[in-house]
């Protein structure tokens, strides 16, 4: 296998969580109370005999979060998903002036910081607050170069439903006046929408454009957001039902009178049909003239103007490392190859006889591995997530020191953006534990939905995977505001990953086809690595990259069309898992090696989670220093 170099320099595309839409971005609960203390090992804390360097911490940390406050001054949404009500009554500015006013305000930022401090007189943790604040400006104004590659629009997680979920789903209307800046919000949700419209279209104009499938998708998308009372259809709309439920919700609280809901109601219909209808209308028009311009047979972006190096430039980003596209194609292929070996050895368990590929099929195709396709099925899916998570809730104490203290449910996606195959994912908690994070899935069809996968993959979005890393570093007090919402793709999603592993090591996976469905994803991540290589880099169609996943896999066929899209449509970022897993797999070696008795595994993980996500590089470095700290103890 190629060996993987976080080491070497690179470019690291560092976003806040809230604006990047990946996975990433979810029972019985934690009660809010957190579930341990906190470990002293858990924290890089300063001796008392450098008192200066403490005050340096304090200082840095003090101008830091200062300077995050005005830099969410850009993005009301921003406070919103951290449960803030600041600038409750609006919706970000999305226009690309406002993009380069915010980067020429990282700009002047990194230059008063470093003018202030003196990087080399701050301890560890400080001086890694300091890299990542460069980090983040270095990356937003390199990635601005490449800004005409943007596919603005997919159907993912673009923001003809990232926004409007947004309005649903965090904007918390407790008082009336959340009402008052709900309805204002409304308009703001169509302003940004037009905005985002002007720009996909020059891009489009300028040869960034996604295959037919996308734009076909987003236009049932689009249109079921105007679907719908008050804009005509049957039934509420998915916005209308959440504007009266709300109101209806202040009624019951006696926050206000009926006739108040009545006008409450009226002015949120006169928004949705002046303001919201308009845009949306706009929206589908551009989505259906783009359709006949768009490839019907789709690939990858390598294929655009200035598309390679802009592949190049994702690669980079996703995985924080500088392996080539090449050099991820070749891991890729030695995973494949390597975890093929454990499912024949499940396939012999079980007794199955024939093939692998045979044993594909028939964990694919029997009907023993499906929940039905009614809403009585999904319950049980959603029941059987639950109850996973409980399980491991109770196995949490003896692998971990730091515990979160939000709780994590199982939801359904919401019908006017859930697709059939999609993509599970999770949705962050607040820092103060208010709002649980949400493990998200896509139920729509319950045949892309197979059971023996449902285990590992609620490992994954919720404990002790990403609700771990995310809701943790959200709890943490004594880092830097700016640190506890940062998204760096390899990090969060190698953690999830490894923790797919870890689940069989802290006893779960009793059934073995349960096994056979986390190798099953194992070999997913990994052909992520070939297939995504394959599309932008290689030339490779949809259809070739259905094949080889189709070959290596016992994926359902509804989960591989749905991810080999995924990858069409976001380029490089799945290839962060596996790189990801690798790395903190290579890292707990090391660790276990080098310690022997003295490797604590409670200590490795709160090392890996105590203080916020970081770049494959720094975090190694993270993890040298508390090697040589348990040797030296």
């Amino acid at each position: 296998m190629t060996a993987i170099e976080p080491n070497k320099p690179a470019r690291r595309r560092v976003k806040p969580f809230h604006l990047a839409a990946a996975g990433a971005l979810i029972l019985a609960g934690f009660g809010g109370a957190g579930l341990g203390a906190v470990p002293a090992w858990a924290f890089e804390v300063p001796s008392a005999a450098a008192p200066a360097a403490d005050a340096e911490t304090a200082r840095l940390n003090a101008w830091l979060d200062a300077k995050f406050e005005e830099e969410l001054a850009f993005s009301p949404m921003a406070r919103g998903y951290q449960g803030e009500k600041v600038d409750y009554d609006k919706i970000d500015d999305s226009s690309e002036e406002a993009e380069d006013r915010k980067i020429e305000w990282q700009r002047q930022s990194v230059e008063e910081m470093k003018a202030k401090f003196d990087r080399a007189k701050l301890p560890e943790d400080a001086q890694l607050s300091y890299d990542l604040w460069i980090y983040r400006y270095e990356d937003a104004a390199g990635y601005v170069k490449f800004r005409r590659n943007n596919y603005v629009f997919q159907q993912m997680y673009g923001p003809h439903t990232r926004i409007p979920q947004f309005l649903m789903q965090v904007h918390k209307v407790d008082e009336p006046a959340d009402m008052d800046a709900y309805i204002a919000r409304i308009g703001g949700v169509a302003r940004a929408e037009m905005q985002l419209l002007e720009i996909a279209k020059k891009n489009a104009d300028a040869g960034s454009r996604v295959p037919r499938f996308s734009y076909e998708m987003m236009i049932d998308q689009a249109r079921a957001l105007i679907t719908g009372a008050p804009f005509g259809g049957e039934g509420d709309s998915a916005i209308w039902a959440d504007a009266t439920g709300k109101i209806d919700g202040l009624v019951k609280a006696g926050k206000i009178d009926q006739a108040k809901a009545d006008a409450y109601k009226a002015a949120a219909r006169k928004a949705l049909l002046e303001q919201w209808l308009p845009a949306y209308q706009a929206l589908l028009a551009w989505f259906e003239s783009e359709v006949p311009k768009a490839d019907a047979v789709a690939t990858g972006v390598g294929k655009n103007p200035n598309g390679k190096a802009y592949y190049d430039m994702l690669l980079v980003s996703s995985t924080t490392t500088n392996l080539t596209a090449e050099q991820i194609h070749q891991i890729g292929l030695d995973e494949v190859a390597r975890i093929k070996g454990e499912m024949e050895a499940i396939k012999e368990k079980v007794g199955f006889k024939g093939t692998l590929q045979d044993f594909f099929k028939f964990v694919r195709d029997d009907p023993r591995f499906y929940y039905p396709n009614t809403d009585a099925g999904r319950q049980q899916y959603i029941d059987a997530a639950t109850a996973h998570i409980a399980f491991m809730k109770q196995q949490l104490p003896k692998y971990f020191g730091i515990l979160p203290k939000a709780d994590v449910i199982v939801k359904r996606v919401e019908s006017y953006r859930e697709i059939a195959g999609g993509a599970q994912h999770y949705y962050m908690s607040t820092p103060d534990g208010s709002r649980p994070g949400v493990f998200y899935a896509h139920l729509l069809d319950m045949k892309s939905m197979p059971i023996p996968q449902l285990e590992v993959i609620a490992y994954h979005e919720a404990l002790p995977g990403h609700h771990m890393n995310f809701a943790i570093a959200q709890e943490l007090t004594d880092i830097p505001n700016f640190r506890k919402f940062l998204y760096i793709n390899a990090y969060q999603e190698g953690w999830g990953l490894y923790t797919e592993k870890l689940g069989k090591e802290m006893g779960a996976y009793k059934d073995p086809y349960s096994d056979f469905g986390r190798l099953t994803t194992e070999i997913w991540r990994a052909i992520r690595l070939v297939v995504d290589t394959g599309l932008h880099s290689k030339g490779w169609t949809e259809e070739q990259a259905v094949k080889y996943f189709t070959e290596n896999s016992a994926a359902s066929e509804g989960q591989i069309k749905a991810e080999v899209r995924r990858y069409i449509i976001m380029p490089g970022q799945a290839t962060g898992y596996k790189i990801g897993m690798i790395q903190m797999e290579k890292l707990r070696k090391k660790a276990e090696d080098q310690l022997g008795s003295k490797f604590d595994i409670k200590g490795f993980h709160d090392t890996i989670l105590g203080r916020g996500q970081m770049p494959l590089d720094l975090l190694e470095q993270r993890v040298d220093r508390w090697i040589a700290k348990q040797k030296a103890s």
